[in-house]
């Protein structure tokens, strides 16, 4: 599998910040925007590089999943600030930080298969 330690580095940081930044009720500011596109890149970065491995598909596609949904909570934040998050996810935090540590957690599964080539 190619080297995507820095890619699992940034996504593990960007996904634990930005909900901390949320769940605390912080105020949209433009580095976390610049994180928030950054973190897609090394979303792609990860997921080529299950496509190339080929043998890990069903990892590739839970890692895909559970990146869609901090995707969704994290792109109310940006398009609206903390205010549209709230009136889209407000009531949802703990579904949130579920989707969040559920997106850790594989992170940790890939972190292992990138450690062993």
């Amino acid at each position: 599998m190619l080297d995507v330690k820095k890619s699992l580095d940034r996504l593990t940081w960007n996904t634990q910040h930005h909900f901390a930044h949320i769940e605390a009720q912080h105020d949209f500011m433009r580095a976390w925007a610049i994180q928030f596109e950054l973190a897609y890149t090394d979303f792609r970065v990860v997921e080529m590089a299950l496509q190339l491995d080929g043998s890990h598909h069903d990892l590739l596609a839970a890692f895909a999943a559970a990146y869609e949904k901090v995707y969704d909570y994290e792109y109310a934040f940006v398009a609206g600030g903390l205010e549209g998050f709230n009136e889209k996810y407000g009531d949802k935090i703990e579904d949130y930080r579920a989707a969040a540590n559920d997106f850790l957690k594989l992170i940790d599964q890939v972190r292992e298969l990138n450690g062993k080539d």
